[in-house]
């Protein structure tokens, strides 16, 4: 679609932009505090950017349009409530968490403080799991933007985004990422608006090409997706320690709550348009809904005229950006928050090492959405357990068996539910398509068995007196 000369200058060009922002921002004091929280500092519109910016990423060109062309125009309403669904979570509960712990850094902090080591690690790795999988997907996604629209090898790709990402981020850290995802995500939202407009201009009739794809009307498979993907994109984001650096990062409560709002109202139109070009694909008879592997937003950018490819490149490498350094400073983060010995000059080694399986794996050009979906379903039997820490009444030993009971829900929800499917299969979705018994499963023994037993237990624990125990970072230099 593009000289892969043009699409080298591009990429390189775009980059240099954003390292241009990342490297001018205002560091503030030089130490682990502020490099990995900037606590206070955020008024509603920057925050209402920066979560709809690090939400998104480059899984929007594939994973919503692939849903749109297999499942059908509510599913793609579903995911894009999904998308929105998280950050108005964070919303609500970001204030609660604030008040508990204003001198909090993550929810794998205060689950620390709240029961201990042993379910507290178990969260740990559920997050860097979840965040990881988000960094693989992500790079995974960028190297096939590249090579599908200008030819260029995925590999060059993912070390340029992954190199120039980390600089930034290693440098200005939270600050740095805040500033980034201003820039990208009005740049987001420009080019969503002309690359659809361009597309759907060449459809003609475009009732009648959303007649032909199947996918118009409402049917069970759809809803079903629709709430699967609820559940599972929300238990997943609320592991997502970018989100969570974030809530502490807002000025107060009030801008915290408008930000979240806005972000979530930025972001389910933009999940939805481009997804429903999936649906319209098929329509147009460009992407064949029942193929393994399907790529049907590029197959439309196939279509249309060079200009339009580039925007998308432009698009997919501020989406990627947006996504990853978020991530990068995220991971760094919960891994010093957990390591009080750790000097800020480790805190940015740490984001280097993560970040090297991350683009190995991504060299695979595994699926985006089924990396997604694995991940998603570990977060959900996981997530009701965690959250239960702003409960008085749950206990350690309750909340730690509740989330086995989650995995254990999961299996035996998929087992009654996946048919000639098998179980394996089912949770870790070889048809790459969002089913709803495991997820249903996964919350509901994870529930019942966390909520049941710490009733059983009649604790009850003085949960303002956990913020005096959080260390300071600055302390660390």
């Amino acid at each position: 679609m593009i000289a892969t000369s043009i699409g080298v200058l591009v990429l390189l060009a775009t980059l240099a932009l954003f390292a241009w922002v990342g490297f001018t921002t205002d560091r503030g004091d030089e130490d682990l505090e502020e490099y990995l929280v900037a606590r206070n500092s955020q008024s509603s519109w920057p925050l209402a950017l920066t979560f709809f910016a690090s939400g998104l990423g480059a899984w929007i060109l594939f994973a919503p349009p692939e849903i749109g062309a297999r499942a059908g125009v509510d599913a793609v309403v579903g995911y894009a409530v999904a998308a929105a669904a998280p950050i108005l979570a964070f919303g609500l509960l970001g204030p609660r968490l604030r008040r508990l712990v204003p001198a909090g850094h993550s929810l794998t902090e205060f689950v620390r403080l709240r029961f201990g080591r042993a379910f507290h690690t178990y969260v740990v790795g559920i997050s860097i799991l979840y965040m990881w999988v988000f960094v693989t997907a992500e790079l995974g996604a960028i190297g096939g933007v590249t090579a599908i629209l200008a030819g260029l090898d995925a590999r060059v790709t993912i070390v340029a985004v992954a190199a120039v990402t980390l600089a930034y981020t290693a440098y200005g850290g939270l600050r740095a990422s805040l500033r980034t995802d201003r820039w990208q995500g009005w740049l987001v939202l420009a080019l969503v608006a002309i690359a659809v407009v361009a597309i759907v201009a060449g459809f003609g009739d475009l009732g009648g090409t959303l007649d032909r794809s199947g996918g118009a009307g409402v049917d069970a498979a759809g809803v079903e997706a629709a709430v699967t993907l609820v559940i599972a994109v929300t238990a997943a984001n609320l592991f997502h320690q970018g989100y969570w650096q974030r809530v502490w990062a807002a000025r107060d409560d009030r801008d915290l709550r408008r930000g979240t709002l806005i972000g979530a109202g930025l972001t389910i139109p933009v999940v939805l348009v481009v997804g429903l070009l999936g649906t319209f694909a098929v329509g147009a008879g460009v992407s064949d809904p029942t193929a393994t592997a399907i790529v049907p937003f590029f197959a439309l950018v196939g279509g249309v005229a060079t200009w339009v490819a580039v925007v998308v490149l432009v698009l997919g490498i501020a989406l990627v950006a947006s996504s990853v350094d978020t991530l990068e400073n995220a991971l760094a983060s919960l891994v010093v928050a957990e390591r009080p010995s750790l000097s800020l000059r480790d805190a940015r080694i740490v984001t280097a090492v993560l970040l090297v399986p991350a683009a190995a794996v991504a060299f695979q050009g595994v699926s985006v959405l089924r990396l997604f979906l694995v991940a998603d379903l570990l977060a959900a039997a996981t997530v009701v357990p965690a959250l239960l820490s702003l409960w008085r009444r749950a206990t350690a030993p309750a909340v730690l068996a509740g989330g086995i009971g989650g995995l254990v829900g999961a299996v035996v929800a998929a087992a009654i539910g996946g048919g000639a499917v098998s179980i394996w299969d089912t949770v870790t979705f070889a048809a790459v398509v969002p089913t709803l018994p495991p997820f249903l499963g996964a919350i509901a023994g994870s529930t019942l068995v966390a909520v049941g037993l710490s009733l059983a237990s009649g604790g009850d624990s003085e949960l303002e007196e956990l913020n005096a125990r959080i260390p300071l970072l600055a302390e660390r230099g």
